[in-house]
């Protein structure tokens, strides 16, 4: 520096007016805001002092510091009159309320105090405050503070209450549904443009469905609507769209329905469905009116459930009648058109995106081109802006491409843009470009090639052929500039940068491909100069290409044939030195060449094949390895010589026919540009740009799906629906619970099988006999659940009959015509039984949590239990045993999370289940806090319920467990198998629900069972039913032993060879406790019964990882030898 005095002289300059700026602010908190003592201001009498301290921790939060730990002295100055003091503490309360519930609780009364106040402000702070103390116990009071507060004459208390209605709804209140349903309409109702907005804004949280509010006010809110802040302006016109889908329908004159719907047979034909002729150049593809199609139906159906129907072949598209269409001359929509008008020119682009959202899907198409000036408009905005807003024109151009076709040079791409935004421009210029236009397009793609960013330049050259093929008109202009460009100096040298010109070349003979594919037999010259240039192009990929390209055009023309020889020899002196992709499609075409080669040449191409395949099994790589003897297994009838080819012409034609089928020649299908499984959102909307539905997103409702009715019977057609729906869902749950003991009721783990005394007959109850096994019909189950019941070996032969033996097999009735025949068809049957009070024997497993040694005398045991938490269906119950072994009493023993005891100084700090609770959303294992043993005396053992959300999580869970003040840290081992309930369903439902989860859903293993031998050999019976029944009691003790499922069925193999278990099956049937997704396990038994036994577990379930984790922890305890035997 020249002169450096100047510079210290500009530097001070700057301090100085620094300086002079914050004279008179509170910056200077934020220099060193800990540089006072704050607790001591906090208590001081003067409210000067008071504030300074808050003030000082309001610039700690700002900065990310945690304060909590003077909330006990901020609470208490809500008390405060002075404005600015109260304003504060308020501001800080707001922050931490949440965090710190039950201390906030201690100046409920003050805030309810201040709902009174003269000052509004005063009064919104205090609903702010008590609707940020997230606790069900004062949710009724902040209800009642919002429905004071909705009333209130200042607009900011009305809004303050607004926005109180999503955190009330986030409490799960259910009984006060209607009462904030009540509110959310009174303040849609309001007069205030500022208070509509918040309501909207509550009505999309609380009630989205609820469309009878706004058919209240529909006018009144589409007159307020452009007085709305502008966020609450996006949301307002998302919800009247909505409502006007729902009621009325979809506008048959819109561009939606006339690129789209044109085969619909219920509506006349008009001038206004009929595409115009600014589309005819775009209709020739069909791609358009495909793609236009696809987005009409995700906007209403959503992409996911449309690409999952499209994926299924027997299903059909829903067709829409002509009631579900309504006329833009329809009052309704000529009010939500017009009112939306305006805001197309509004500031803020999110306002004129969604405005231009329901012209798109509302407006006819005469009224659509109103929207492509605004959003032009909005494309000299700020560089993220224009990023959504061309991802909707993306979409827009694909479905009506003449509607941009005009503004074709609006799109094209500015030095300044990002790479993300020059993709995008350069897919609409492709998607919108003309025969007029094109000429003007092509020269600024030309310009585009040489810009330094190589990645750019490929998209370019992506761009040029996607245009060829649209406008096959301009495709041979188009592919002599991709041949120049391959023909270039600097594309003949070694290439190693990926994103450099390496890509160029790959994308310029990728666009030539797709031209090709459009009339191969012009373009055999360009087939030739790529061949010819493989000498030169050193790119992989690239070669790859043309590879490929020479196999599926290795017949056309006349002068290809006869290269094929010369140009395979180069491949295989190459084939060594050839990348991956590049020997795959070596491969290939050898193979393809092999069976359409010219007679001449058939003998140098079996030489050529022969030596790349011996150099193909040599190779490294084991891909080329495979791929080579696959095409040398499929391709071995081409190999024959001479005569003996000939001879056996006839008898290798089944075996020629794989390869033909394969590699033979193919009827040209025309593939579409565009891909056909993209994902169309809503425009405006945030799952547009992440391609995926983002959380809260929801197609547009179903056309007409609100009926014509006035609208207080609507509601409660709505109410007796939804009753009649909770009614037919608990319905047959009360009649199980009501029916006797049948033979496909499923018996549960929990040990609750009282009904089942009541299902025996009278004969039985006199005699007092409970048999084993019950025999029943399984084709006619509901006649037989009051029957008596055949016990016994003499009942069992009974049964033996032919008529019997039909009655209840699984196949239908018929004739024997011999005896082994039907001995063939009974070893093949299967007899369904039921085991009698089978619950009542299970016993959980038993599991150390603590053992004496290390507790100083303490003994703590769990097991899993059967039972259904009441708090939460989500929690897993676990049955814990304390026992005092020493000779001392034992005091305080409480277990908690580690977690939170590592926060405590002592257990005094415990949280509380309803507080742990409130944590449920936390994707970690979650305990509810036992309830504490005062003491424990020597000897003396107490039973405590632990409850736990395990979250799938299969690592131990650190707790620790206190006792005489004397911490043990213990870890609570989780068992997936308790990670469901028990489903009680029938056999038909078992078989529907198991019928929905195959393939992918299905996971299977096989395992060796032992435990039945022991038991047989304990027996003194030697009677065949008694075998069986004895495996299939020790099957299911183990299963329900170990696993909190349903017995659904069990099905017993009916035969002449009676020691042969092989056939025996039980189902059980579960519910996954986190998404109450059904979980299904089939056990399958193979092997003689004295004999260890061969089990195939099965289980069907639509969570994959928790599928296969649960079929190996079924397959680990079946294998383990059980401890004792019953």
């Amino acid at each position: 520096m020249m002169f450096p005095q100047f510079g210290a002289t500009a530097e001070s300059l700057s301090k100085a007016s620094t300086a002079v700026f914050r004279i008179g602010t509170d910056a200077h908190l934020y220099d060193d805001p800990e540089d006072v003592n704050i607790g001591p201001l906090l208590d001081s009498k003067f409210d000067s002092e008071k504030c300074e301290a808050l003030k000082r921790l309001l610039a700690l939060i700002a900065q990310g510091f945690d304060v909590s730990n003077f909330f006990p002295q901020v609470v208490k100055n809500v008390a405060s009159q002075s404005l600015e003091v109260k304003k504060l503490v308020y501001l800080y309360l707001l922050h931490y309320a949440e965090k710190r519930p039950n201390e906030a609780l201690l100046s409920i009364n003050y805030f309810q105090k201040d709902l009174g106040d003269t000052n509004p402000l005063v009064r919104a702070w205090a609903l702010r405050a008590m609707a940020g103390i997230r606790l069900h116990v004062i949710a009724p009071l902040v209800l009642v503070a919002v429905q004071k507060c909705a009333r209130d004459p200042s607009v900011y208390v009305r809004k303050c209450a607004a926005n109180a209605l999503p955190k009330l709804h986030d409490l799960r209140m259910e009984e006060h549904a209607s009462a904030i349903e009540e509110i959310v309409g009174l303040l849609l109702n309001d007069h205030s443009p500022g208070v509509v907005g918040a309501a909207a804004s509550a009505f999309t949280s609380v009630c989205p469905n609820n469309f009878s509010l706004i058919g209240r006010n529909y006018k009144r809110l589409c007159e307020i609507l452009p007085d709305v802040e502008e966020w609450g302006q996006i949301i307002l016109i998302g919800i009247l769209l909505r409502y006007v889908i729902a009621k009325h329908g979809l506008v048959k004159e819109s561009v939606m329905f006339s690129l789209s719907d044109e085969d619909v047979g219920n509506l006349e034909e008009d001038e206004s469905y009929i595409t115009s002729k600014e589309d005819s150049n775009y209709a020739i593809d069909k791609t358009v009116s495909e793609l236009a199609k696809m987005i009409f139906q995700c906007y209403i159906e959503g992409p996911d459930e449309y690409l999952s129907r499209s994926s299924s072949t027997n299903t059909v598209a829903p067709k829409l009648d002509a009631s579900q269409y309504t006329s833009c001359t329809n009052n309704v929509v000529k009010i939500l058109l017009q009112c939306t008008s305006p805001l197309l020119w509004s500031n803020n682009s999110a306002v004129v995106l969604a405005a231009a959202s329901v012209h798109w899907i509302m407006a006819s198409k005469e009224d659509i081109k109103r929207i492509v000036k605004p959003l032009l408009f909005v494309l000299r905005s700020s560089s993220a802006s224009r990023y959504v807003v061309l991802c909707n024109i993306q979409v827009f151009a694909k479905a009506m491409p003449s509607l941009f076709a005009p503004h074709y040079q609006d799109f094209f791409i500015c030095s300044s843009d990002s790479y993300q935004i020059k993709a995008l421009k350069l897919d609409i210029l492709s998607s919108i470009a003309t025969d007029t236009s094109i000429s003007f397009i092509y020269k600024e793609f030309q310009d585009y090639i040489r810009d330094p960013d190589r990645r750019f330049a490929a998209d370019t050259v992506a761009a040029i052929g996607l245009c060829a093929q649209r406008l096959p008109n301009i495709a041979a202009v188009c592919l002599e500039g991709l041949l120049t460009l391959v023909r270039q100096e600097f594309f003949c040298g070694e290439i190693r940068s990926l994103d450099g010109e390496e890509g160029v070349l790959i994308q310029a003979i990728t666009s030539i491909k797709s031209i090709i594919k459009l009339e191969p037999s012009s373009y055999e010259k360009v087939i030739i100069q790529l061949v010819r240039s493989l000498d030169k192009i050193k790119v992989p990929a690239a070669r790859a290409i043309i590879i490929w390209m020479l196999g599926k055009y290795c017949s056309l023309g006349e002068v290809v044939p006869k290269m094929l020889s010369t140009v395979l020899k180069y491949l295989a002196q190459c084939f060594t030195s050839e990348a991956l992709e590049a020997k795959l499609q070596i491969l290939n075409t050898t193979a393809k060449v092999l069976l359409c080669i010219r007679e001449e040449d058939i003998l140098t191409v079996r030489k050529i094949w022969t030596y790349v395949i011996e150099l193909a099994e040599c190779d490294l790589n084991y891909d080329i390895r495979d791929r080579a003897r696959f095409l040398k297994k499929t391709l071995s009838s081409n190999l024959e010589y001479g005569e003996e080819a000939n001879s056996e012409s006839e008898k290798n034609k089944e075996s020629y026919i794989p390869a033909e089928c394969i590699f033979g020649e193919t009827k040209a299908v025309r593939v579409p540009s565009e891909p056909i499984d993209n994902r169309f959102y809503l425009p405006g909307s945030l799952s547009q740009l992440v391609f995926h539905a983002a959380p809260g997103y929801e197609p547009l409702p179903k056309p007409c799906s609100l009926p014509y009715t006035d609208l207080d019977q609507y509601d409660g057609a709505a109410k007796s629906d939804s009753d009649e729906e909770d009614t037919g869902t608990s319905g047959p749950l009360d009649e199980e619970s009501a029916s006797d003991y049948s033979s496909e009721q499923s018996i549960t783990a929990s040990g609750d099988i009282s009904d089942s005394d009541e299902s025996v007959s009278g004969n039985e109850a006199e005699d007092n006999v409970d048999p084993l096994i019950q025999i029943s019909d399984t084709g006619n189950v509901h006649e037989n659940q009051n029957g008596g019941a055949t016990s016994g070996t003499a009942g069992f032969q009974d049964l033996m009959s032919t008529k019997s033996l039909e009655s209840w097999l699984d196949e239908p009735t018929r004739s024997s015509k011999g005896s082994e025949i039907e001995q063939s068809r009974v070893r093949r049957s299967s007899a369904r039984i039921t085991i009698g009070n089978i619950g009542s024997r299970v016993k959980p497993k038993c599991h150390t949590l603590l053992d004496p040694a290390n507790g100083n005398g303490l003994k703590v045991n769990y097991s899993f239990s059967s039972d259904t938490s009441t708090i939460s269906s989500h929690l897993v119950c676990l049955e814990v045993l304390f026992e005092n072994c020493s000779l001392e009493p034992m005091l305080d023993i409480v277990l908690i999370d580690e977690e939170y005891s590592k926060s405590s100084d002592s257990t005094d700090q415990i949280s509380s289940p309803t507080e742990n609770t409130l944590k449920f959303h936390v994707d970690k294992p979650a305990l509810i806090s036992m309830e504490e043993i005062p003491s424990l005396d020597p000897g003396q053992t107490a039973n405590r319920m632990l409850l736990v959300r395990f979250h799938h999580h299969l690592l131990p869970l650190k707790l620790a467990l206190f006792c005489n003040d004397k911490k043990f840290p213990v870890k609570l081992k989780p068992d997936i198998g308790y990670f469901v309930k028990p489903l009680p369903i029938s056999i038909e439902d078992f078989r529907d629900k198991e019928s929905h989860l195959p393939g992918m859903f299905e996971y299977v293993r096989s395992c060796t069972f032992t435990d039945h031998i022991l038991e047989l050999n304990k027996g003194s019976n030697s009677l065949t039913e008694d075998k069986f029944l004895v495996i299939c009691e020790t099957l299911a003790l183990k299963m329900l032993s170990n696993a909190n499922l349903s017995l659904v069925s069990v099905d017993m193999p009916v035969g002449t060879n009676l020691d042969d278990a092989s056939g025996l099956c039980l189902r059980f049937s579960s519910e996954i406790l986190s998404n109450s997704m059904p979980c299904l396990i089939t056990v399958t038994v193979e092997g003689k019964c004295c004999d260890p036994l061969i089990v195939s577990i099965k289980v069907n379930c639509e969570e994959t990882v928790f599928g296969l984790n649960f079929l190996n922890r079924v397959v680990n305890f079946l294998v383990e030898p059980s401890v004792t035997h019953l």
